[in-house]
């Protein structure tokens, strides 16, 4: 119903809200009044209580050595300045909820001043949010928690000689940045490092991706006998554990008793003018690098395999015919009706492969350890950013701090690189024309 014009004042209303509660309740909404008060009074006890030594001790990091523990300083600290924040937001809301409540009562707008009125609107109007606030505060928690804390770390010297609760850790600001780009000995383990890591996802994921659509492609011809058969085989690397994948492949490139040297390759060289001496995959960098990114070739294709024979057997085949008449020939099909319509589908999914191989651990560690031999700073000839990161928190010296400024930059490409690509590639406005 239509209420009288109160005389509710807009300033007022807003004023009183600097309180959180009091604007609702001189808007007359006694239930959502006492919900916002107990908020900030429960808020304002836990900042008495321990939310204010927590601050304090992110900005200090300890002041005692042996008695402070600066890591539990910073892990505590960033816990409390989520808090804070999201009060932040909360008081925000309050001041904006008494103000346009107010600005209703002056238009004569229906306003809900009851208890069942106001649950009412609310499990009607924002269902939608209160059914997604929990998802969003475990997300909070989960995610954006454990990312704040290694943003902090990088602007620290925790390290092997900064190790609490014996030493304090200390805020250094840019330090590990400058020394990552700039200080010779961190600056071309890093250059040697991320090089490799760039090369290894380029080639190791366009393989698979390559290797991936040919078999689709080939396998859902209209002559090929026994389809079945064929997808059974090609999804084996697929069901297999990769752990296990990796760790046989690593036994299979052994140098001196693994199955390519011994086997593989002497039964190649009884083929005419085929003369290949025994290689050493595991000691000489370059071999190692080609047998990763064959290995990740085999265990990737499988799920491209997959992906591109649903798009394909939904492409249809009226196109194809309709092409035949016109004269095109099996390469321009291709190239105008398969391709375009796999991109458009599997664009999204090409790219998370890119960056997925870019953080790929588990292959590089499990196979040789980041191995061979050794590019300084801790990293083997074969690490990738991330298995390099592994070291550097794991090793007799651990560099916690650069570690986590290294992990900051890998956030920072991979976002990058992200973005562009699904931009350029209109991979999420795909969508909407479907």
């Amino acid at each position: 119903m239509k209420l009288e014009k109160e005389p509710q004042d807009v300033r007022k209303a807003t004023l009183l809200s600097l309180i959180p509660g009091f604007g609702q309740f001189y808007n007359k909404q006694n239930f959502k009044g006492i919900i916002f008060l107990a908020v900030f009074i429960l808020f304002i006890i836990e900042l008495f209580a321990v939310g204010f030594n927590a601050l304090v001790g992110l900005v200090t990091l300890g002041t005692v050595p042996g008695v402070d523990h600066s890591l539990y300083f910073l892990i505590e600290g960033t816990l409390q300045l989520i808090v804070t924040l999201l009060f932040i937001g909360f008081y925000i809301l309050n001041i904006l909820d008494a103000r346009n409540v107010a600005k209703r009562w002056q238009l004569g707008e229906e306003v809900n001043t009851t208890t069942v009125a106001i649950l009412k609107n609310m499990l009607d109007k924002g269902f939608p949010y209160l059914f997604t606030l929990p998802a969003y505060i475990v997300m909070t928690f989960v995610i954006i928690f454990p990312v704040l804390v290694t943003l902090f770390m990088a602007f620290t010297n925790y390290d092997f000689y900064h190790i609490p609760p014996a030493n304090l850790i200390d805020w250094v600001g840019l330090k590990n940045f400058f020394n990552i780009f700039f200080l010779s000995s961190y600056r071309d383990t890093f250059m040697s490092v991320f090089s490799w890591t760039l090369i290894w996802t380029v080639c190791a994921t366009t393989l698979q991706i390559v290797l991936g659509v040919f078999t689709a492609i080939v396998a859902n011809q209209s002559f090929i006998k026994g389809k079945r058969l064929f997808g059974v085989i090609f999804l084996l690397p697929w069901a297999v554990p990769a752990f296990i994948t990796i760790m046989i492949f690593s036994n299979m490139f052994n140098d001196s008793i693994g199955a390519i040297n011994q086997q593989v390759i002497p039964l190649l060289n009884h083929l005419p003018l085929v003369d290949i001496d025994a290689i050493s995959w595991k000691t000489d960098p370059f071999w190692t690098k080609v047998a990763l990114i064959s290995i990740q070739g085999w265990l990737g294709f499988p799920y491209i395999y997959v992906m591109v024979t649903g798009v394909l057997q939904a492409i249809p085949g009226e196109l194809y015919e309709a092409a035949r008449i016109d004269g095109a020939s099996a390469m321009q099909r291709f190239r105008k009706i398969t391709l375009p319509m796999i991109l458009f589908v599997t664009a999204p999914v090409f790219i998370t492969q890119y960056t997925f191989n870019f953080n790929n651990f588990s292959i590089i560690y499990l196979f040789n350890e980041g191995g061979p031999g050794s590019v300084g700073g801790g990293a083997g000839s074969t690490d990738i950013l991330i298995s390099w990161i592994y070291k550097l928190t794991t090793g007799t010296s651990p560099q916690y701090a650069l570690a986590a400024a290294v992990t900051l930059i890998i956030s920072a490409i991979v976002i990058a690189v992200s973005m562009i690509a699904f931009k350029k590639t209109n991979a999420f406005g795909n969508e909407e024309m479907m």
